[in-house]
């Protein structure tokens, strides 16, 4: 089992688990050549369509989870996860939080048009959630002030993140209510022939996916929000395991979203599915994922969603363990956010279980790329797609760049929203 009580340990697991089911090769090289095999997930051979993939449209309560939802997010029982620690490698842009159109279309554009990514995803959820509290005759300030949020920047970015975040809201939504994590990143593995697996100190660190990030959120002293202490702003206070659990406990639903979505910046509340994952939840659900039909002119990798016959169960399975399966072989395909009702008993399960841990080699080092939709296998999960869903639009290379500047674009031209804006200066 993966242990998580703090980095350390984390890491240690990864030694261990190197040492325990890559003792045959002798170097990350060999690894690399078989890291197929070496990923594959073990009921390959055993795979169906999906068998209870529920169709939204298809309900015949859409009214109640349009009113639950709505409850959720003014009763401020969301708790809102933004996830923005990748690189934008593929584009040359650095951290995706801090792209903005202007570096994407190469030309000038007026400052309160030229947002960053990462300012563009939470402005719009400030947005929705103003214009849903005065629909709803609330006072949206107080509304706002219900909000919780998790920000996860990687360690290299995550000062300015807090930083550029807490000035711009702060007129606002207070501080406090502003969680961050500041992803880690890991030297890679290596071994010489007939020596011992071990951290290269020599290589470089690297970010161990999206699954290392739900691990380190259930460790000590990790998630932590910024305060003033004696004058001094960059002072930080780091929060114990079960103060976090203790404000997971609250919420009805932990929503993960990745600021690469760009369906988001016109649409970032779905009360549908929002009150969705509140009414699985209350039915003892743990975990609820999107399935979108793949692209089948630019077909993806990325989670596909299947019938495991040996489990009798749906599960998601990420591209990475699928062996010889194609991009264009996966019909179901995960969208790129989860919902998480009753988050604490997920994530509580996540600290018992903890996660698969698969591999990757980069620079003839061995490092581990543990998934977050991997809490499928944890917890009761329910699949859900809607009638003519559409494939998945979000900013990973240069080929996205026009989508990026249309979403931008349409975002700016939302009646009310440049006048929000002025509000954050």
């Amino acid at each position: 089992m993966t242990k998580l009580a703090n980095l350390a340990a984390y890491g240690q697991s990864c030694l261990d688990w190197a040492r325990e089911n890559l003792d045959s090769y002798q170097s990350p090289m060999a690894v690399e050549a078989a890291l197929a095999s070496v990923n594959a997930y073990p009921n390959l051979n055993n795979l169906k369509a999906p068998q209870s993939l529920m169709v939204l449209e298809e309900r015949p309560d859409r009214g109640r989870l349009l009113a639950l939802g709505r409850e959720a997010v003014l009763s401020g029982r969301i708790f809102w996860e933004h996830t923005a620690a990748g690189e934008g490698t593929r584009l040359g842009l650095g951290p995706k939080f801090f792209v903005k159109s202007s570096e994407l279309s190469g030309e000038p554009r007026p400052k309160q048009e030229n947002l960053p990514l990462g300012l563009r995803h939470l402005i719009q959820l400030v947005f929705e959630i103003y214009r849903l509290s005065e629909e709803s005759g609330q006072d949206p300030v107080r509304v706002l002030r219900r909000q919780k949020m998790l920000i996860i920047a990687s360690q290299d970015s995550i000062n300015e993140t807090v930083r550029l975040t807490l000035k711009t809201f702060s007129p606002l939504i207070p501080p406090e209510n502003f969680l961050f994590l500041a992803q880690a990143s890991f030297y890679g593995l290596n071994r010489q022939p007939g020596g011992d697996w071990y951290f290269d100190q020599n290589s470089p660190r690297r970010l161990h996916n999206h699954g290392a990030m739900a691990i380190q959120k259930i460790m000590d002293e990790q998630v932590f929000r910024q305060i003033a202490i004696g004058g001094q702003e960059d002072s930080f206070q780091y929060l114990r395991d079960w103060e976090f659990f203790k404000l997971l406990e609250e919420s009805w639903d932990l929503v993960s979203y990745n600021i690469e979505d760009l369906d988001y910046l016109t649409r970032a509340l779905d009360f549908e599915t929002l009150g969705l994952a509140v009414a699985c939840g209350q039915a003892g659900c743990g975990m609820v994922m999107e399935i979108l039909g793949n692209n089948p002119e630019r077909p993806i990798k990325g989670g596909m969603c299947a019938y495991d016959e040996v489990l009798g169960r749906d599960v998601m399975i990420e591209s990475f363990r699928l062996k010889d399966i194609q991009p264009r072989d996966i019909r179901y395909l995960n969208k790129n956010f989860n919902h998480y009702p009753n988050p604490a008993l997920v994530l509580g399960r996540l600290k018992e279980e903890g996660l698969f841990l698969p591999a990757v080699v980069h620079d003839q080092r061995l490092y581990f790329q543990p998934v977050q939709g991997d809490l499928n296998f944890l917890v009761a999960t329910v699949f859900f797609t809607r009638q003519n869903a559409k494939s998945i639009n979000s900013l990973k290379s240069k080929a996205d760049v026009p989508s990026a500047l249309a979403a931008m674009y349409a975002q700016d031209r939302q009646p009310g929203f440049l006048g929000l804006m002025d509000v954050f200066g």
